[in-house]
């Protein structure tokens, strides 16, 4: 099966390089976790000064418009100033987002970010971790430490909450199982993303390039030899949703910069209860928030504040404008009129997201996310966060090149 999205029938995220909704700083590239399909080779001695830090981010403010500042790594937690960052992107007039693997989260130190100014957390929680004492532990089995997160961050309240899971060959299976969870709790888990698992081939027949010269490609973390499926994309992830969820209907995406029609980043908001999603939001309401929120503010809109998500029941007055939102509309009265009393439930908004990372096309180039949103600094410049170890190792991009050229 094929999932029927038509790149024409969605908004267009507006996202460039100098003016998206989000940036990505890494104050450390230490952790305490070995993820299967990192990026970033660990270093223990990783951690950046406050200094480097924010000259990081005077970088940003001089090349980048964004909404959100996503503070990654590594693992964040681990940088022993972690709460003097977050307070200097706040104090930049950007949303502090903390990814992380949670293992260092404690309610303790949950107050003091949320005091230093933390917006909210997106936490990588899959089997491919590693975690101790979870070792085994299926994507079905770890829902229980992802809602140990979400309740801690629905006590602290005012936190947007996210989970990252990278979705590996064995575990597309369970994409709907998850999405089934994350309704269960739609009302403290605010956005849940899923990333098709990327590496760097290494294979035959190419040549591996840093401006004029051969180059082994070994020391690159995400660099692989071994035949793994690395093609998952993210049709493929709509279409196992599809398969238990036969309506759900991305709204938004960003294309592939070497196919316009590769679905980067393909974006989802769902309405709906703890019991039922009602519907999915179209096109022109994400359209229209993101526009809002740039003239008004300035920058496209990153995470939005859960009480906001909470009030989903208000935005159905938009239906007029937006047909998902009327298609969602009409099953929610319908609902009520069979059951009147579900009027005073509330309705809340949810977003889903798929990312599929850097493909490798058959000439060798790379398809990269045309408008990244996680774009980082490096040596005072914007660069792509996932493909830095390459800058660090060689100080330039690698280039896949034939050993000859392909039949046309």
């Amino acid at each position: 099966m094929d999932a029927a999205l038509n790149h024409n029938e969605m908004y267009r995220l507006p996202w460039t390089l100098p003016d998206n909704a989000i940036s990505w700083l890494e104050p450390t590239s230490q952790c305490n976790l070995a993820c299967d399909g990192c990026y970033r080779k660990n270093e223990t001695d990783g951690h950046k000064s406050l200094e480097q830090v924010r000259k990081e981010l005077e970088t940003f403010k001089r090349l980048r418009k964004t909404d959100g500042v996503s503070i990654a790594g590594g693992d964040p937690l681990m940088h022993p100033q972690i709460e003097e960052i977050v307070a200097m992107v706040a104090a930049n007039g950007d949303k502090p987002i903390i990814n992380t693997n949670g293992l260092l989260l404690t309610p303790e130190k949950l107050r003091r970010l949320k005091k230093a100014g933390v917006k909210g957390f997106t936490f990588h929680i899959d089997s491919g971790q590693n975690r101790p004492h979870m070792k085994g532990k299926t994507e079905i089995e770890l829902n229980e430490l992802r809602l140990t997160y979400a309740r801690m961050l629905a006590d602290a309240g005012g936190i947007s909450c996210a989970f990252n899971a990278t979705v590996y060959e064995n575990t597309l299976k369970d994409v709907p199982a998850i999405l089934a969870w994350g309704r269960e709790h739609i009302d403290i888990v605010h956005i849940l993303v899923f990333i098709a698992y990327r590496a760097a081939p290494i294979k035959k027949g190419f040549k591996y390039m840093v401006g004029g010269s051969e180059i082994d490609m070994t020391p690159i973390a995400y660099a692989i030899d071994e035949d793994r499926k690395i093609s998952i994309m993210s049709n493929d992830i709509i279409d196992e949703i599809r398969k238990t969820n036969p309506g759900f209907q991305p709204c938004a995406y960003l294309n592939g910069t070497e196919r316009p029609d590769h679905f980067k980043w393909l974006v989802t908001l769902r309405i709906g209860t703890k019991e039922k999603i009602y519907g999915y939001a179209g096109p022109k309401l994400m359209e229209m928030s993101q526009s809002l929120h740039h003239l008004t503010k300035g920058s496209y809109l990153a995470y939005t504040h859960p009480r906001v998500l909470g009030r989903a029941k208000s935005m159905l007055a938009l239906s007029g404008l937006d047909s998902g939102l009327a298609r969602t509309s009409g099953a929610y009265l319908r609902d009520v009129v069979r059951s009147p009393l579900k009027a005073f439930q509330s309705l809340h908004m949810q977003s889903v997201m798929i990312i599929q990372p850097a493909d490798m096309m058959p000439s060798g180039a790379l398809s990269m996310c045309d408008g990244c949103p996680d774009i980082t600094v490096y040596d005072d410049k914007l660069v792509w966060s996932c493909r830095m170890e390459e800058l660090i190792n060689f100080g330039d991009w690698i280039r896949p090149v034939p050993d000859k050229e392909p039949a046309h």
